[in-house]
């Protein structure tokens, strides 16, 4: 009997030896937690979910009830206060039987149903043990000491005293009830609060809140930590520039935190035993400088107190993007001109105009929703989406407008039938008017048609044309673009339909004129492609100032690009000034918008058929525009007939070019790929001087992202951070937009949302590319730019059907 008492004690000393840790009661770790550890919040019920305990005590990590109690973050608390001060999961919360695990390859990460929520991507990278600091700081650790990973680098939207907050973070707030959050980040040389708008808005910058105690001259502010009861921002040679002192308590034991709350405040706190004790000074300073102060449309007045403009018929439009109405008309209400916005002191104008040239850029496009006119300074200022408005007590505003459907504008407020006789009777009256003197002018037109010899006809024809048209751009003289660019001496650059030369206007603005040559029959096509481009603004393209239609002179005028084509800049020899990542990706995504814009957001679907680096320009602040997108058919029939055959530039010409298949905008989709690739790339899409394998980037773009290299494919000279998600999203979608089968290219809408983050970007078809790879070679035969000299072309790309279905636009 002994014997087998014996036996069941070896049992079960056995079992508690080898039973994984998950099975026993949780045993809270102290400081650190070593490989191998795999724990659920309900495995840990009894401790509150809480896995790590700092030595100190303060700080703990594990999981965290959210309101919804059967489902739990992942977080470092503040324990005798409850403040959660980081999160790993905050947008997907895992339910409690869902497990945490620090694997034996030294890797953190949480998973849910079989997917992995979170992950610190430290397999393999030496980490020897997780520990919690007494600083609040939760970090893995290498067998030689050193930090390979830690919770300070990844801030969600809390900083924590002693926290280093540098270029590349960025502290995101939870999503407001209107869905609205707010991000803080190092921008152009200043730390920045900006609303998640598309795109984003800025409200407040620390280089201009004047409550700073020290204001140092030095270089670009690239880091921030707080530092006892103050905000200490340094260059990145950790000189201290700036000061920013939130309190008066000079503890300097006391931890304090910076939140960003879903409110747009930044506000600091000192964590104590069972509450956190507030500062009173908080970001930004006033209460109606914040996005969402008030409701949308809303006047915010001093006192919080929030009023929709008397001028507006409602404040709840109801509507999400005009965009979507375009077959509603829209326009302007005057909202007065003693209102502020919150971003008007952050964000550059979108042009220098006069009143009636920022209201017909707002009404020409369907994104504005809202504009501001600055009268002092010629500044104009569009906005997609509009959060709360900020009165003016003293009246020195901007003068302001916001866009409705003309039904809310003019919409009926009472009155009754007597109130509406006077307009009736008005506007019968006015329409008896207009129709006499129609009928009046069409006579004196007739008698004088047929007095005047054709080529006269045909003169008085196109101007009354050109003038008839509503919404035009300026009309010059010849005489007055022949000053403006100095009898056309300073010459931009060549194009297939004749010279751009360089020119400033009387007002000083600098325009570029293209001065069209050899356009034969081309009158009236240049009729409706004046017609059609001079009513399209957009932020994203070129903007039409103005043309001239003077005797057998034909010129356009164009706003002046200052940074000249993507291609100077892409392929350049010296590289001293490449441009950075940040740039080329918002290269991308604007040279994007601007296509989408032009495939469904305008009246004609415009096609552009010459997608390249040189086609996209830059202004000043390498802003994206693309350019040469309305002169698709100034040529003779016999031309077009050539030109519709091949047209295009070698290297960007999607593969239906060669084939009997009709292009679509889908061919404009597939040249864009190749610009992004050579954006990542930083090379030609074709270069003999590289290997065999490397000579045609695409097709070894395709094998890299078989082999999981993706790396290889990024410029050398670029640096970019690890985490940096962007670029394996822009391979990606890259990769999807040259497909060889057009129907699995997405359309540009969908380019804009992938490249933005609004959806994700599953991976492309990495089988192998033939088609793409056969026209490769077919390329590399043909020599320069030129179009094809074939005289076949395909029946479905010229058939009026579809030609008027799509409007083509080509190289100039």
């Amino acid at each position: 009997m002994g014997s087998w008492r014996f036996f069941y004690l070896v049992i079960i000393f056995l079992f508690f030896l080898f039973v994984p840790e998950t099975c026993i009661a949780s045993v809270q770790n102290i400081g650190s937690l070593n490989l191998g550890f795999q724990g659920s919040q309900m495995t840990w019920i009894d401790n509150d979910g809480l896995i790590l305990v700092s030595n100190n005590s303060n700080f703990a990590f594990g999981f965290n009830p959210t309101k919804d109690v059967t489902l739990f973050l992942l977080v470092v608390i503040h324990v005798s206060s409850s403040t959660i001060v980081w999160s790993a999961n905050r947008d997907t919360p895992v339910r409690n039987s869902d497990n945490f695990m620090f694997d034996e390859t030294g890797n953190a990460y949480l998973k849910s149903g079989g997917s992995t929520i979170w992950s610190t991507n430290t397999a393999k990278k030496g980490v020897s043990v997780m520990e919690l600091k007494d600083s609040g700081n939760l970090v893995l650790v290498g067998k030689d000491g050193s930090i390979i990973w830690q919770s300070f680098s990844h801030p969600v939207d809390t900083l924590l005293s002693g926290q280093e907050f540098t270029q590349g973070m960025k502290l995101v707030s939870s999503p407001n009830n209107n869905n609205l959050s707010y991000s803080l980040e190092f921008k152009s040389g200043d730390m920045v609060i900006s609303a998640s708008f598309q795109p984003p808005q800025p409200y407040w910058a620390m280089g201009k809140d004047n409550r700073r105690t020290i204001n140092q001259v030095g270089g670009d502010v690239t880091s921030a930590i707080l530092d006892g009861n103050s905000w200490k921002i340094y260059d990145q040679k950790k000189v201290l520039l700036w000061q920013f002192i939130f309190s008066d308590n000079k503890d300097a034991n006391a931890t304090w935190v910076a939140a960003l709350g879903n409110d747009g405040y930044i506000t600091f706190s000192i964590l104590q035993e069972g509450s956190s004790a507030a500062s009173a000074t908080r970001i930004p300073q006033d209460e109606c400088s914040r996005p969402a102060s008030c409701d949308p449309y809303f006047v915010c007045y001093s006192g919080n107190k929030c009023q929709c403009p008397s001028a507006l018929p409602s404040c709840k439009f109801g509507i999400d993007s005009f965009c979507n109405k375009t077959k509603d008309p829209v326009e302007l209400v005057d909202a007065g001109d003693s209102l502020g916005y919150f971003a008007l002191g952050f964000v550059s104008p979108a042009a220098k105009t006069d009143l009636n040239g920022c209201k017909a850029s707002c009404l020409g496009n369907c994104s504005c929703a809202a504009m501001f006119f600055d009268s002092s300074s010629g500044n104009c200022f569009m906005f997609d989406q509009i959060g709360s408005l900020q009165g003016s007590a003293n009246g020195a505003g901007f003068k302001s407008y916001i866009k409705v459907s003309a039904s809310q504008g003019n919409g009926d407020n009472g009155g009754g039938g007597k109130g509406r006789l006077p307009i009736i009777i008005g506007i019968v009256i006015s329409t008896t008017f207009v129709i006499l003197g129609l009928i009046y002018g069409s006579i004196r037109y007739q008698r004088r048609k047929n007095k005047l010899p054709d080529s006269a006809k045909e003169s008085s024809e196109e101007d009354n044309f050109l003038e008839g048209l509503s919404g035009m751009p300026i009309r010059f003289s010849y005489r007055e673009l022949q000053n403006a660019t100095n009898n056309f001496s300073i010459k931009l650059g060549q194009g297939g339909f004749g010279s751009v030369y360089q020119g400033v206007l009387a007002d000083g603005s600098r325009i570029a004129v293209k001065k069209l040559e050899g356009i034969g029959q081309g009158k009236k096509e240049f009729r409706a492609e004046v017609s059609i481009i001079g009513s399209i603004h957009h932020l994203h393209l070129v903007r039409l100032r103005g043309f001239c239609a003077e005797g057998t002179h034909r010129l356009l005028a164009y706003e002046y690009m200052s940074n000249g084509s993507l291609e100077k800049w892409l392929f350049k020899k010296n590289k001293e000034f490449m441009l950075d990542w940040d740039t080329r990706f918002n290269i991308a995504v604007g040279t994007a918008k601007g296509l989408a814009y032009l495939h469904e957001d305008c009246d004609v679907k415009i096609v552009h058929c010459d997608i390249k680096p040189e086609n996209v320009l830059l202004d000043d602040h390498f802003l994206a525009k693309v350019s040469d997108f309305g002169l698709a058919k100034l040529m003779t029939r016999e031309q077009s007939h050539v030109f519709t055959t091949m047209r295009g530039t070698r290297g960007y010409l999607a593969p239906e070019w060669i084939t009997n298949y009709a292009i679509s905008e889908k061919s404009d989709v597939f040249s864009y790929g190749m610009v992004l690739l050579e954006i990542i790339g930083g090379r030609k899409n074709y270069d003999p001087s590289e290997s065999s394998e490397k000579s045609h980037f695409p097709s070894y773009a395709f094998k890299m992202m078989e082999e999981g290299k993706l790396k290889d494919l990024i410029d050398r000279n670029l640096k970019i951070e690890e985490e940096d998600e962007r670029v394996s999203i822009a391979i990606k979608v890259a990769l999807w937009c040259i497909q060889d089968d057009m129907s699995l290219r997405p359309s540009m809408a969908k380019v804009v949302q992938m490249l933005e983050g609004i959806c994700t970007v599953p991976s492309p078809p990495t089988a192998a590319q033939m088609g793409s790879r056969l026209f490769s070679s077919f390329l590399k035969s043909l020599s320069g730019d030129a179009t094809s000299s074939g005289t076949s072309a395909p029946s479905d790309c010229n058939s009026d059907a579809y030609l008027s279905a799509v409007r083509l636009s080509g190289p100039r």
